[in-house]
């Protein structure tokens, strides 16, 4: 997966709805502060912890910017990777030097022993994390430049090799 060209949209779950055409298709409609936005999960889409998405749940979804999107309203995104989150929690996926830092130096990570690292199959992961797609999630960040931050739980997207 080129997670290079994945866009989030942050929001509540709304509704969860069969596919009348195909029953391993799912789409769910997620209520943002910029409106409702439709997300199809497929087969293909990964959830981060395999968790059991519901309504009311507030997630994160990702989806491909270099993929066409049919011009209706609402918007309609195919879901390449779900995640959930907890109450004002932010997620962030980036590329993370070996410094910790993102590439585009929009945030940089201070680890703690209480800081979760794992892998997307919800595997523990004991390597040093920089120098991968990280999926991070944290709830404030420092002033600085760049803004730091103590991530609750990590995400490494390890990259097939």
């Amino acid at each position: 997966m080129n997670y290079e060209t994945l866009v989030p949209i942050t929001g509540i779950i709304q509704n969860i709805s069969q596919s009348p055409n195909n029953c391993c298709h799912q789409t769910i409609t997620i209520n943002t502060p910029n409106g409702i936005n439709n997300f199809v999960l497929s087969p293909s889409t990964e959830v981060v912890g395999s968790a059991q998405l519901r309504s009311g749940m507030p997630v994160a979804a990702f989806y491909d910017s270099s993929l066409p999107v049919p011009l209706i309203y609402p918007p309609r995104f195919q879901a390449e990777l779900i995640t959930p989150l907890q109450n004002d929690e932010i997620v962030m996926l980036n590329f993370f030097r070996r410094n910790l830092t993102a590439t585009d130096n929009s945030l940089r990570i201070n680890l703690t022993r209480s800081t979760r690292i794992v892998t997307l199959n919800g595997q523990r992961y004991s390597c040093p994390p920089g120098g991968n797609y990280l999926l991070v999630y944290y709830s404030v960040t420092t002033r600085s430049i760049p803004p730091q931050t103590t991530p609750r739980k990590i995400v490494v997207l390890c990259e097939e090799s």
